[in-house]
Order: structure tokens, then sequence, then C-alpha cells
């Protein structure tokens, strides 16, 4: 039966050693932390992350000062508060990406950003509140609660901002499928639950935060 200490050998293996492989591994912040980044910077790196889907991000990340001035620092009830009209007027803005469906989730998400923080105090008590054996479910609410955060999109948000989380990219899948732990293709609640499982048990052998396990999954295989 496949472990994780052969997992992570394999992934040693062929980044040059454990130490070197230990430099690629992404960190996670703590729940004190998550709770200490505003609103503001939630909303901010959501957007970015929707607004970067299917685009060149170095691009995106050029325009971001122009997209933070114009929707006002990103801070929730103003945006919450912006009128249609001016929502429709940033289709003639150059200086962002005029996506309207983008453009509009900014507003939603704001929305949605307000009614977490008047419920569990804050975006960033709400996401600490979350267990690592739930994270298919904060997927599934992420996808519920907030405009283009489906698929793919609630797991690298996640990521960005140093909530611990598992991706099911291509590399991760081919790894679980290569070790024998999962295969299939992660889409629909039951089969997410399956992966769920599965990382639940790795990270109880382990001990690392689910975000390493994911990686090192990634580097063990071509």
């Amino acid at each position: 039966m496949t472990t994780f200490k052969d997992i992570h050998a394999a992934a040693a293996a062929r980044n040059g050693g454990a130490a070197a492989l230990g430099k690629k591994l992404p960190k996670a912040k703590s729940d004190r932390a998550l709770r200490a980044v505003r609103d503001d910077r939630y909303l901010s790196t959501m957007s970015l992350r929707i607004f970067s889907a299917g685009l060149k991000h170095s691009m995106v990340q050029a325009k971001w000062p122009a997209f933070e001035e114009i929707f006002h620092g990103f801070e929730p009830h103003a945006v919450r508060a912006m009128p249609d009209e001016d929502l429709e007027a940033l289709m003639d803005e150059r200086r962002i990406i005029r996506h309207w469906g983008k453009i509009k989730s900014v507003r939603a998400n704001a929305a949605a950003i307000c009614e977490i923080a008047a419920e569990a105090g804050g975006m960033g008590a709400w996401l600490a509140a979350w267990e690592a054996a739930q994270t298919v479910e904060l997927w599934d609410q992420l996808s519920q609660r907030f405009t283009q955060l489906g698929g793919n999109s609630g797991p690298y948000f996640l990521r960005m901002v140093g909530k611990d989380s598992f991706n099911l990219t291509p590399y991760v899948l081919a790894a679980l499928k290569h070790w024998s732990l999962y295969d299939g293709t992660g889409k629909g609640k039951r089969e997410r639950a399956k992966v769920q499982e599965v990382f639940n048990a790795l990270q109880n052998e382990s001990g690392l935060p689910l975000c390493q396990i994911s990686m090192t999954l990634a580097q063990s295989v071509d």
C-alpha cells in the first residue's frame, strides 16, 4: 500500500533532494493570520483570481492598481453600493479588463462578503473556521455564495490567500492515479468526497498541511 513516505521520496528524488523540494512547497497561514487580513484584501484577491482566469496573469497584475482605484480599494460596503450605471460605465474603462460578467461579480461578491462578515465577524474568521477535513465542503460554499468561484477558481483563491487547501490540478490527479490512491475526475460532490478521504489519510500520516501534500503529489510524477 502506498504511503506518503513513498510519495515524498519520489518527489524529492525528482527535485534534487528533500531540501530542494521543501523550497517549492507552499505555506499555509495560521487561523490567527487569516483572521487578521482585512475583508477588502480578500475581495481584492478574489477579484484578481476571477479576472486572471483564462488570461495572462502578469497582464492582469499590471492593471491591478487601476482596479484598486476604480473599485474603491475593494472595500466591500463601498463596492456593494456601486449603482448599475457605474458598473456599466466600466465597459468603456480602458485601464481595466472589460468583461461584463467579471465586472458584475465584484459587486456581487462584495455583498456576499458583507453578509459573511455580519455572520462570522469577517471573511478571515469565516475561512479560519473551516477544518482541513471540510475542504471540499468549503469549495462548495465558495461556489454557492460567491460568483465565478466554481470549478478550480475557489481552490486557487484559497491558495492565494493562504487558507490551507489541496488543488485538483491535472498533475495532482495524475499522481493520485499513479499511486493507486484515486482514479477519477474529481468532479462532483461524490468524487470530491472520495478525494477528501484520501487527503485526510495522507495528512493523518504526514502531519503536513494539505497544500504541501498536494504539491508533493504533483512533484512526484512526470
